[in-house]
């Protein structure tokens, strides 16, 4: 039994965003989501995913370029579990980016079939693995054995995907994934062609899990079904939850600027500005800390949704958007946090 059917429902966990949720931000959350969870333990999300990484990538990349990808599969043990997601669609290469992963120590794997960025497509990854149902059965395979999941001490693959690519192909595009048993699927509740323009259609997930019940019967806990898509927070997350039967939520843009989504008390409006601006800050050092060779203009998505909300807040947010650096944005802060005061 993996850690999947374990948890209790609904559980709530962390969507994997390409340059947002880092190893960075994703610590942070850790530390400012914690609580007491099911199991005891002490933590953030019920469930964490790292960005999405190119198991091609992994496999065949410069030990300079490996060093950078490998670099997104940084995780603390706060984090736990967490899943490592991967994209490709050379079998080969996702049985040995598997096996790498399971040596890296992560709980599970989970593959991006959902992803619309069209240089993803290129390669028969992300949302394009939604016309080609043969080959992703095949992939899922190819991670499996590559985890070991059907064996002592292996690790569980789940999969990530839409309702369809040009049009809602629940019905079988479903059917096809279940087959393969991956012990998860999250279903963002919207077509690769309706990117995230509509409304996510939360009756679809609930479908979905009618769908899974069909076909797996009293053996349904074998594939948890989480739903996707405009999930506003966690109250949100467990309304939508319970009108649908899904086993959890899966949580994203509503984490921007907001570390403490996953706190069962705490409410970003509620903080403090003054610890809102001093996580920023230490957010930001911890960008500098473990990404060196990324471009600090990666934090500034981040500050526009730190920065709002309060008076003086376009004015920071404008002036934070000019800075480069780690030191020049402490130095802006804390003028505010100064003139602030003394208004």
């Amino acid at each position: 039994m993996s850690f999947w059917q374990k948890l209790p429902t609904p559980f709530f966990v962390l969507a994997p965003m390409a340059d947002v949720t880092d190893a960075p931000f994703r610590r942070l959350i850790a530390k400012y989501g914690a609580h007491v969870r099911y199991d005891g333990t002490v933590g953030g999300p019920d469930v964490t995913w790292t960005e999405f990484v190119s198991a091609d990538g992994l496999i065949r990349a410069t030990p300079e370029g490996k060093k950078k990808l490998l670099a997104d599969l940084i995780y603390t043990e706060a984090e736990r579990p967490i899943v490592a997601q991967l994209f490709t669609s050379n079998e080969e290469h996702m049985e040995k980016a598997a096996t790498l992963c399971l040596e890296l120590g992560f709980d599970g794997i989970d593959i991006n079939m959902g992803c619309p960025d069209k240089s993803i497509e290129k390669q028969g990854c992300g949302s394009a693995m939604i016309k080609n149902p043969a080959l992703a059965a095949k992939i899922i395979q190819a991670a499996k054995r590559g985890a070991k999941s059907d064996q002592l001490g292996g690790i569980p693959i789940s999969v990530k995907t839409r309702l369809g690519y040009n049009r809602d192909q629940l019905e079988e595009w479903l059917p096809a994934l279940l087959a393969a048993r991956p012990a998860a699927i999250t279903v963002h509740a919207r077509t690769r062609k309706e990117m995230s323009k509509v409304p996510a259609r939360w009756e679809r997930v609930a479908r979905a899990v009618e769908i899974r019940n069909e076909i797996l019967g009293v053996d349904k806990l074998r594939t948890r079904i989480i739903g996707n898509g405009d999930a506003l927070s966690l109250a949100d997350a467990k309304a939508k939850a319970l009108a649908t039967g899904a086993d959890g939520v899966m949580l994203g843009r509503a984490i921007f600027g907001n570390p403490w989504l996953f706190h069962p008390t705490k409410v970003v409006g509620q903080i403090p500005l003054q610890e809102r601006l001093r996580v920023m800050i230490e957010h930001s050092k911890l960008f500098t800390e473990i990404l060196p060779f990324k471009n600090f203009a990666v934090m500034k998505k981040h500050y526009k949704a730190y920065i709002k909300d309060f008076e003086g807040a376009a004015e920071l947010r404008a002036e934070l958007m000019e800075q480069e650096n780690l030191e020049a944005i402490e130095a802006v802060v804390q003028k505010f946090c100064i003139n602030h005061h003394e208004n």
